[in-house]
């Protein structure tokens, strides 16, 4: 099979290309040096988003691209990448996020309805939107905050036991998952007949406060320099609660969505 990785070097892209054994990949990158037989892309670019479609002839586009900020970048590049996976024939499976919930309910399963309270969540929920009406055989896959080595938070919580400023909250509840089972995951739904929202959240929630404890204690480093505080009292808009209800696409798939307890232990 050949796969499209669209945003092939961010931190879930980098571990598509590695998990994805037996296929033939080409990824695409927005910027940093290029690198053989992938090809530069701005997803803002419609026309060049058709024409790497059209050169690679992919079976299958895995759009995991990341742009916190951009509304362009998220909402209509995901638009694009859909119409060139329609005009070529391909598959497409669109990474989606849980940042699309204001964690009002708390508990959030396939057929939750969007309602977004941050501009990224908004960006998310249209570009939802779109693939699906544009695609309706397309897999929209939705996630959680992604761990493994390397991930901002790890990386956050390396400089806090370092004893740089900042605290992590104890209110801040997210279905952590594991890189390489959300790759594994992915990968999975590429190669099956699935369509429309799948959850992939880990099998547990957990605080951010308790989840940079883990991770400390997974790599041999001191858990009690990191201070405890609340998002409520920061002040740093956000929701709080969101619990990825991962049952239903937990059913059919062989990969196991692990919780953090699982996947990070003590070194």
């Amino acid at each position: 099979m050949r796969i499209l990785v669209v945003g092939g070097t961010g931190f879930l892209g980098r571990q598509l290309v590695a998990s994805a054994l037996g296929h033939e990949v080409v990824g695409t990158y927005f910027s940093g040096a290029a690198r053989d037989g992938w090809y530069q892309l701005d997803l803002c670019d419609r026309a060049a988003v058709d024409e790497v479609v059209a050169a690679v002839r992919p079976d299958v586009v895995i759009n995991a691209a990341y742009s916190s900020s951009d509304w362009k970048t998220t909402a209509d590049g995901a638009a694009y990448v859909a119409l060139a996976a329609v005009r070529y024939g391909a598959r497409l499976v669109h990474v989606s996020t849980d940042a699309l919930f204001s964690g009002k309910d708390v508990v959030y399963d396939e057929t939750a309805v969007p309602d977004p309270i941050s501009p990224y969540g908004a960006a998310k929920a249209a570009a939802e939107t779109a693939v699906r009406a544009i695609d309706p055989g397309a897999v929209v896959a939705r996630t959680s905050l992604i761990m493994g080595a390397g991930s901002e938070t790890e990386q956050l919580v390396r400089q806090l036991v370092a004893g740089g400023d900042g605290v992590l909250f104890t209110d801040d509840f997210r279905c952590v998952v594991s890189v390489d089972d959300l790759a594994s995951a992915l990968l999975e739904l590429a190669e099956s007949d699935r369509s429309g929202i799948h959850h992939l959240g880990g099998a547990e929630p957990i605080d951010r406060y308790s989840l940079g404890q883990l991770i400390a204690r997974h790599l041999g480093l001191d858990p009690s320099a990191i201070r405890p505080g609340t998002r409520a009292a920061s002040g740093i808009p956000g929701p709080l609660d969101v619990r990825l209800d991962s049952t239903k696409t937990q059913s059919f798939l062989k990969t196991r969505l692990r919780g953090a307890t699982a996947f990070l232990p003590p070194a």
